[in-house]
């Protein structure tokens, strides 16, 4: 299963840089990246609200909070934008994996997030199972087996009715304002300032904290994102918006 394309990929990695944070991409691209930004904030979303909330996990914390991403994509978003928002982060994986197996002695298998290739499966399972008859040939595309397929709708279910237990606790109702929220401290200029900023007013219109979460973009050293329980933040690195640019161009969206 596409075999081969992670080392063209990496090629093209080493052999160029990304293009410049505030130069034009194409729609498709533009769309990729954005889309890997929300999905990867709603994610860190999942860590804070465990935090936050005081919430019991059953399992690994980062299998939850994959979780949540599909669901505030399909709760938040009408159903187009839904789709690729969430067809972004299964297009991450199908560019970063590599599907030969070849990598497979390299897994951190003590790491607190399970294989990537298990998570693009969970990913496309749930967001297929969000919408089965209007994401069927979604199914198709991203090669979901059968044997999975037919239980992603429950699949789906549960995970919405899980986390839709405290999301219901914190949605605000009409007239009540937020107590607590999100609060961005970034400067404008700040890579992709403008997305975050309108996820962070969104958010505030919708739920309300028990405390403040501040969230931050900053330069970290690395392609990634963070939350920190100790100062109750969420740092979005400004390194993982150039690595997204760099996947976007590797596969020439």
């Amino acid at each position: 299963m596409r075999a081969g394309f992670v080392g063209s990929f990496l090629a093209v990695l080493v052999a160029g840089g990304s293009p410049a944070l505030g130069e034009e991409l194409s729609p498709d691209a533009q769309r990729f990246v954005e889309g890997n930004l929300i999905g990867t904030f709603y994610h860190e979303l999942g860590h804070a609200l465990i935090d936050v909330l005081q919430l019991p996990v059953l399992g690994q914390e980062e299998d939850a909070a994959d979780t949540l991403a599909v669901v505030l994509i399909t709760d938040l978003w009408e159903k187009d934008d839904a789709e690729w928002l969430g067809r972004a982060t299964a297009d991450y994986y199908y560019y970063t994996v590599d599907w030969s197996g070849a990598a497979a002695d390299e897994t951190a298998w003590w790491g607190v997030h399970g294989p990537d290739e298990q998570r693009y499966y969970n990913h496309v399972c749930l967001l297929y199972g969000s919408d089965p008859e209007g994401l069927a040939d979604l199914a198709t595309e991203y090669e979901l087996p059968e044997q999975r397929a037919a239980g992603c709708p429950e699949e789906f279910t549960l995970a919405q009715q899980s986390w839709g237990v405290f999301l219901d606790e914190i949605t605000l109702q009409p007239g009540q304002r937020a107590e607590h929220g999100l609060i961005l401290k970034a400067p404008k200029s700040a890579p992709y300032y403008d997305l975050l900023a309108e996820e962070v007013r969104v958010w505030n219109e919708t739920f309300t904290l028990p405390r403040d979460v501040t969230v931050h973009i900053d330069a970290c050293g690395e392609a990634n994102a963070y939350y920190y329980p100790a100062e109750s933040s969420i740092t979005m690195c400004s390194e993982y918006a150039e690595w997204l640019i760099a996947v976007a161009q590797a596969a020439e969206l």
